[in-house]
C-alpha cells in the first residue's frame, strides 16, 4: 500500500495514532476523544459544542469507514489499530452531556465502553456490515445506547 493517501487513512484509522496505543488501544482512542471533547467544552458555547460534536460524528463516520476499509486491507478484519470507530461513537453519548460537565462526561465514556466491549442489544449484528461500515456502525450503535443512558440519568438527575 504505497499509494499517497494512504498515510492519511492510517491516521485516520488509528484515531491520530491513539491506536497505537500498547494496551487498550480502544479505550486509548475513546479516552483522548472525550479528553478533546472536555476541553473544547471550556472554550466553546453549549450551542458551537453540539454543532461541532455533530459535525464531528457525520464527518468521521465517513471518513473513518473510509479509512477503515483502506487499512484493513493490509491490517486484516477489524484490526485494534482501528479506533476512530471508538472515537465516534463516544461523541454519541457526549451530545447529552453538559459543556465542562467532567462527571457526566466520565459516565458517557464507560456507559460506551461497557456496551462497546459487551455487544448486548443488536451491536454484535452491526458488524457485519461491509467496506469498514461494519467496524464502525456497532460503535455508532453501542454509543446511541450509551447517549439514551445519559439521557435517562440526567432526567432522574436533573
Amino acid at each position: 500500500m504505497a499509494y499517497p493517501n494512504y498515510f492519511f487513512h492510517k491516521v485516520i484509522a488509528t484515531g491520530f495514532g491513539s491506536g497505537y496505543f500498547p494496551k487498550a488501544p480502544g479505550t486509548a482512542g475513546a479516552v483522548l476523544a472525550v479528553g478533546g471533547w472536555l476541553i473544547l467544552s471550556f472554550f466553546l458555547s453549549s450551542h458551537a459544542l453540539l454543532g461541532i460534536t455533530f459535525a464531528g460524528i457525520l464527518l468521521f463516520l465517513f471518513l473513518g469507514a473510509w479509512s477503515a476499509n483502506q487499512v484493513e486491507k493490509e491490517w486484516g478484519q477489524d484490526p485494534p489499530r482501528v479506533v476512530i470507530d471508538e472515537m465516534v461513537g463516544v461523541w454519541i453519548p457526549l451530545l447529552a452531556v453538559s459543556d465542562g460537565n467532567i462527571y457526566f462526561a466520565l459516565l458517557a465514556l464507560a456507559a460506551f465502553r461497557l456496551f462497546d466491549i459487551f455487544k448486548p442489544l443488536g451491536i454484535k449484528r452491526m458488524e457485519l456490515f461491509k467496506k469498514g461500515w461494519g467496524i464502525m456502525l456497532d460503535d455508532v450503535l453501542a454509543g446511541i445506547y450509551a447517549l439514551l443512558i445519559i439521557l435517562c440519568l440526567r432526567c432522574l438527575i436533573g
